[in-house]
């Protein structure tokens, strides 16, 4: 494993020379909520997230049919704007129509958006950067609202840098294919039940310090990495699932940033429960699938690393995740 780790450490290293948004676990999506009252009038709730005192820059651009007869009203919450508003866009409404999203092409974010219709029927969509509009249709069947949501949580573990860095930790730690599966499984089911219960409501946990906790798991994990390329024994070495299970609490807590803070209706949470961790999930093995290709290309074409080769991934770890604890605690200190 050891060339396949210094290829994805030296990944990490460029990734940490990146700007500091980069390495900000910011990548909770904007929220725009429309709610039909009467024949093409709607009422619209614009949510933000709002990191370091600034919020997203991004504004809804509803169609040109569309005319505002109220707001918007700002209302600034902990880590969230939210601005509400009401529209009239005529008695075509939105069937048809685009909604477009200008600056969304600039950030690492998503917007989600819900639609909900006077005779009950609902619509969900997502924008992005590469694809800063949504088109609402006439109706969406229920594999488009799962699709929303899959692909809303493979963008967000791709995304999510120190999530990343956790698991190719455990890689480097856990050198059997059977006993990886078990970890990464632990993992799984530990930030599943701890995503569950903060996106219904059960436990509320602070982001700031949860945010800061993953970056210790981090350097944790780090320090693990290199005490076994020492020889010296440990529990992380012997169970690693353990090690999963533990922190992979703590991580849920950080996926639930993704949905519990968008404020979805009670009705749409299972689904976007189940479609967003199965998203997640398939972005995690995208990850590892990943390094493991590029194992197999470095041992295709026979090439050597230097003797010290292994010991640049548990300090670039180690230094990153560092990094982040000091950026993260400066944040809410």
């Amino acid at each position: 494993m050891r060339l396949g780790a210094f290829l994805a450490a030296l990944v990490l290293l460029v990734c940490g020379a990146g700007p500091r948004s980069a390495l900000a676990h910011e990548s909770r999506p904007a929220y725009l909520q429309l709610d039909e009252v009467a024949a093409g009038r709607y009422e619209l709730l614009w949510k933000t997230p709002v990191n370091l005192g600034h919020r997203l820059p991004v504004e809804p651009q509803l169609p040109a049919n569309c005319r505002t007869l109220d707001g918007p009203h700002a209302q600034q919450l902990p880590g969230t704007r939210i601005e509400r508003s009401s529209v009239d866009c005529g008695e075509r409404g939105l069937d048809g129509r685009r909604i477009e999203f200008p600056g969304l092409q600039v950030t690492i974010t998503d917007v989600l958006a819900r639609l909900a219709r006077r005779d009950g029927t609902t619509e969900t969509l997502m924008a992005g950067s590469s694809r800063p509009w949504i088109d609402v249709a006439h109706r969406q069947g229920l594999g488009a609202v799962v699709g929303v949501y899959l692909e809303h949580g493979v963008k967000h573990i791709l995304g999510g840098f120190d999530h990343l860095m956790f698991v190719f930790g455990l890689m480097l730690i856990v050198r059997r294919a059977s006993m990886l599966l078990k970890t990464i499984t632990a993992f799984t089911l530990a930030h599943s039940v701890t995503l569950a219960l903060a996106t219904l409501g059960y436990v509320q946990v602070p982001g700031p310090p949860v945010e800061a906790g993953i970056a210790l798991s981090i350097l944790l994990l780090a320090v693990e990495i290199e005490r076994l390329q020492r020889g010296v024994p440990s529990v992380t070495a012997r169970h690693p699932w353990l090690i999963a299970i533990s922190f992979g609490l703590l991580h849920g807590f950080g996926f639930a940033g993704a949905l519990s803070e968008v404020g979805l209706p009670p009705s749409d949470i299972p689904l976007a429960l189940f479609s967003f961790n199965l998203g997640v999930e398939a972005g995690q093995l995208m990850f590892i699938a990943a390094l493991y290709l590029a194992l197999a290309a470095l041992r295709l074409v026979g090439h050597r690393l230097p003797r010290w080769a292994p010991l640049v991934p548990p300090y670039a770890l180690g230094a990153l995740a560092t990094f982040l604890i000091l950026d993260r605690v400066s944040a809410f200190a």
